[in-house]
């Protein structure tokens, strides 16, 4: 989440809010896209007794057992690489967080896969905003997250998903959300 440090005068506070497109998803789909094409091509390789990959020879594997493997394997990869791809493409879990104060409206949109609901949108008062609360978790899969507590409805998530944002950097922008909104922040 990129986020701006709101000035007193400020009636905008803009955050934007990395999706899919992160460095990390471009590596996992680059190197699974390498993988899976790999093992399918040895399978293909081994049925058609034709060496279609430059670095080994997969000619000499028997068909069945070991290169029907090979090719489910790299059928699943290639499937999952394509996934993985679509959702870079499609930026799912990318968006913005705007606070308004001249309008007095907060409004979390997200993209979603395509179909029907593609975009995410939340809009409510700045009135019906409660609190800012802090989400620690730590331990094998920690979890630090910054959610918006709205009247009538569920904690809304402000932060990306994914790697967790570092302490001081989610405390800083709690506090700056929470003096921006004039509400408490909690969980700390």
């Amino acid at each position: 989440m990129t986020a701006q440090t709101p000035s007193k005068e400020q009636q905008l506070l803009r955050q934007t809010v990395v999706g899919s497109r992160r460095a990390s998803n471009y590596l996992s789909a680059a190197v699974i896209t390498i993988g899976g094409i790999g093992f399918l091509l040895a399978g293909i390789s081994s049925y058609l007794k034709v060496n279609l990959l430059p670095f080994s020879d997969p000619t000499r594997l028997v068909f069945i057992p070991q290169g029907i493997a090979m090719g489910f394997y790299g059928g699943v990869g290639t499937l999952f690489a394509i996934y993985l791809w679509l959702t870079i493409l499609w930026d799912i879990g990318g968006g913005y967080n705007e606070f308004d104060r001249a309008t007095g409206q907060v409004k979390i949109f997200r993209w979603g896969f395509p179909g029907k609901n593609r975009q995410i949108e939340v809009i409510c008062k700045t009135e019906d905003v409660q609190a800012v609360r802090v989400d620690l978790r730590e331990g094998i899969n920690p979890k630090r997250a910054l959610y918006l507590r709205v009247k009538g409805l569920r904690d809304l998530p402000l932060t990306r998903v994914g790697q967790p944002l570092a302490l001081s950097t989610l405390e800083n922008q709690g506090a700056d959300l929470a003096r921006f909104l004039g509400v408490p922040l909690e969980g700390l």
